[in-house]
């Protein structure tokens, strides 16, 4: 699977949607106590409060319980149709298309024209737009003394939702073909940035590979030399000539890696060129670490997790050893992953016997250039950036990322699981 495939579907941030539905809900309270309390209007106060309450609750959903950083397609669907119907009934309660506020019921639809795609945005129009048909023949009058004198002509009063319509349709189009726009020239950028530091990195590779392969070739040619004269030294004696013809073909392996480095620097790697299953992708990035770190590395995998093999994606296996390298970077000796799975889920659990999240930063996980205040050592104080990075690339292909401190060992604990109906199907 290409980089950049998966990287095609439509997600935004959750933390912004969050804080543009708190100010939403405000703005109802607001409304609906000011008019009830200060104005002594009458409409159905109690009804109103539930219905904001249950956007509360939506809300607060999303920040204990729903814990990805950026919304999918789907789940975003999901909760601006409960917007949609939330500020529907509370029009409806409220006098209908009549009511002033009722501009905002294009909102939802509007926001997500620029950030989702094409079935859900036409979905969420088609949604609001069954809406402002059924407040304009159905609803509660305007509240209190206003619905004792205000009459209009049925003329004006169905002006009002094909007004309401014509807006909506007119600025989702803009709003999606601006989206569209501004998402594919962010494609693009992404596209060739990476495939200029790709050049920049294979031009660097190329010239050191072509510098190394003529600075190495004198010393090699002396050791070669020196090989054929000891096999004629020791001509004879069996055990030493194994040694000697060993010698000398991994001097001959070393000058077929350098010619063809030289000739062309850019070299497959096996771990990313077949299909693997998700243990033999956990070995892998285990194996690549040991080779650079002194720490024990610790694998338990159940009897069913060697079964079936995985679509080569490059971003499951970075989004994986971004949180394995930081397991290792902040363990003091042991980094623990335990691989379970079954017929309906895969799930990889990633534990370090470091000194755990900072309790400051725990709620934030998974955001950019976090900072804790808690006093940490130099070399391992970090952004934020490689649980940013890993969070989002394993979410991207339909992974749930929780990280916490463990209860069972004194670090972190992150835990990745997979529907494996999606996970097989990447």
């Amino acid at each position: 699977m290409k980089f950049f495939e998966t990287s095609k579907y439509h997600f935004f941030k959750k933390s912004i949607y969050i804080n543009l539905r708190w100010i939403g809900i405000i703005g109802q309270l607001i409304a609906v106590y000011f008019v009830y309390f200060f104005l002594g209007f009458e409409f159905n106060f109690f009804i109103s409060n539930i219905i904001i309450f249950l956007g509360i609750l939506s809300n607060a959903y999303l920040i204990f319980i729903y814990n990805k950083t950026q919304l999918s397609d789907r789940s975003a669907f999901i909760f601006l149709v409960i917007d949609i119907l939330q500020l529907s009934v509370l029009l409806y309660l409220t006098g209908g298309v009549n009511n002033p506020f009722a501009i905002f019921l294009l909102i939802p639809s509007i926001f997500a024209s620029s950030n989702l795609n094409y079935k859900t945005n036409y979905l969420l129009v088609f949604l609001t737009t069954i809406s402002i048909f059924f407040l304009t023949f159905y609803s509660e009058n305007l509240p209190g003394r206003i619905s004792d004198h205000f009459h209009i002509d049925p003329l004006y009063h169905y002006s009002i939702p094909v007004s309401l319509i014509i807006a909506l349709f007119f600025l989702n189009y803009f709003a999606m073909t601006f989206g569209t726009q501004s998402r594919l020239r962010k494609e693009a950028l992404a596209k060739m940035e990476e495939v200029m530091a790709k050049e920049h990195e294979l031009l660097s590779l190329g010239g050191q590979a072509a510098a190394a392969a003529h600075s190495l070739g004198t010393p090699l040619s002396t050791i070669k030399i020196i090989a054929q004269d000891l096999t004629k030294q020791f001509k004879g004696q069996k055990d030493i000539q194994k040694d000697i013809e060993l010698l000398s073909s991994q001097i001959e392996r070393c000058n077929e890696i350098l010619k063809r480095l030289s000739l062309n620097p850019i070299e497959e790697d096996d771990f990313i060129d077949k299909d693997l299953t998700m243990k033999d992708y956990l070995n892998e990035i285990i194996s690549s670490f040991k080779e650079i770190s002194k720490k024990n590395f610790i694998l338990n995998c159940d009897q069913y997790s060697n079964v079936k093999k995985i679509t080569k994606s490059l971003e499951i296996i970075y989004g994986l050893r971004n949180f394995i390298g930081n397991a290792n970077k902040f363990s003091k000796e042991t980094v623990y992953v335990n691989l379970k799975s079954d017929n309906e889920t895969t799930v990889i659990i990633i534990e370090d016997d470091g000194n755990g999240y900072p309790r400051d930063v725990l709620s934030k996980i998974g955001e950019p250039y976090l900072k804790s205040n808690y006093h940490l050592d130099n070399s391992k104080k970090g952004l934020g950036l490689g649980l940013f990075i890993g969070k989002t690339l394993l979410e991207k292909n339909f992974a749930s990322v929780s990280c916490n401190n463990s209860e069972t060992r004194t670090g972190a604990e992150v835990i990745i699981k997979w529907n494996n109906k999606d996970l097989f199907n990447i």
